[in-house]
């Protein structure tokens, strides 16, 4: 019963922990701009939401991580599971050669960092809603 009512927010909770990987990974991007030979890193949002996904599902069918002692035990991801450091983490694509080989476009960069900020705070305030919702359901309101 309280995986049909948690079942959205355990997706939204990951597209967080998601969106904090990509930040950080955009924010070394940008404190590596002057490092010579530096190879932007990032990732693909969609896919990696979509592996977690798939992932949650089969969990959901009765597959409990070993990170859990009880079956009512919430399973906790592994450093870097929900991330980009197993096997979606690749390279960034060099807009323009630099003298040095560092592909950090500055531009793309700070575009992408603000836009994963926004939506890290869309995806914050879509969870805030939903526990709203489901704390006036609860009460009777």
């Amino acid at each position: 019963m309280l995986d049909k009512l948690t079942r959205q927010v355990d997706l939204h909770g990951s597209a967080l922990l998601l969106r904090s990987e990509r930040q950080r990974t955009i924010a070394s991007n940008i404190a590596n701009a002057d490092t010579p030979g530096y190879v932007a890193r990032d990732f693909k949002f969609s896919d990696a939401l979509r592996a977690v996904a798939e992932q949650q599902g089969s969990a959901a069918n009765g597959l409990r991580r070993q990170s859990t002692s009880d079956v009512r035990h919430i399973p906790l991801p592994a450093v870097g599971e929900l991330g980009s450091q197993n096997s979606t983490l690749g390279y960034a694509m060099q807009s323009q050669p630099s003298l040095d080989n560092n592909s950090v476009d500055m531009d793309r960069e700070r575009a992408a960092f603000v836009d994963n900020a926004v939506r890290y705070e869309a995806t914050l305030r879509f969870i805030n809603g939903h526990s709203k919702t489901m704390l006036s359901a609860i009460q009777g309101q």
